[in-house]
């Protein structure tokens, strides 16, 4: 049975290619969103928080890199694109969106690496998100622990 995706997930998706563009070819955000916006899809997304993920991601990506790396068993520079990207994401939202629940971040972006990473991505993302929940979320991680 395959289920419906949110809009926030649609943005989360788009969030993620926009990333992707912009880590491989420098493409500024503005003109990512641009490119999106004339897509047939555009309307079934979140449209403003696909612009705060991407734009913020991207604004924040030097001192996230400094955030994600220590967390990491290998270099950053070493991760795929689409995992670093869903990484810029992940840690965005636990920073800046606060009314996101930290499980739900995780749940997002281990989807988002099965449907678009290597085999395995989603297990590696999901031990780095956990590690960074109990450090930019962890009062909400510990209180879901309990």
């Amino acid at each position: 049975m395959k289920t419906m995706k949110t809009s926030r997930r649609r943005s989360r998706e788009c969030a993620l290619q926009g990333l992707y563009q912009w880590q491989l070819a420098g493409t500024a955000p503005q003109m990512i969103v641009a490119q999106f916006s004339e897509t047939e899809d555009f309307a079934k997304i979140d449209v403003a928080y696909f612009e705060l993920l991407l734009s913020g991601a991207v604004a924040g990506a030097m001192d996230m890199e400094l955030l994600i790396t220590p967390l990491l068993d290998r270099a950053y520079k070493s991760l795929s694109p689409v995992e670093r990207s869903i990484l810029l994401i992940a840690g965005f939202e636990f920073i800046q969106c606060p009314e996101v629940p930290y499980r739900v971040i995780i749940n997002e972006a281990i989807e988002l690496a099965k449907s678009f990473g290597g085999p395995d991505g989603h297990k590696y993302v999901n031990g780095v998100l956990d590690k960074m929940a109990t450090q930019l979320r962890l009062a909400e991680f510990q209180a879901g622990r309990l």
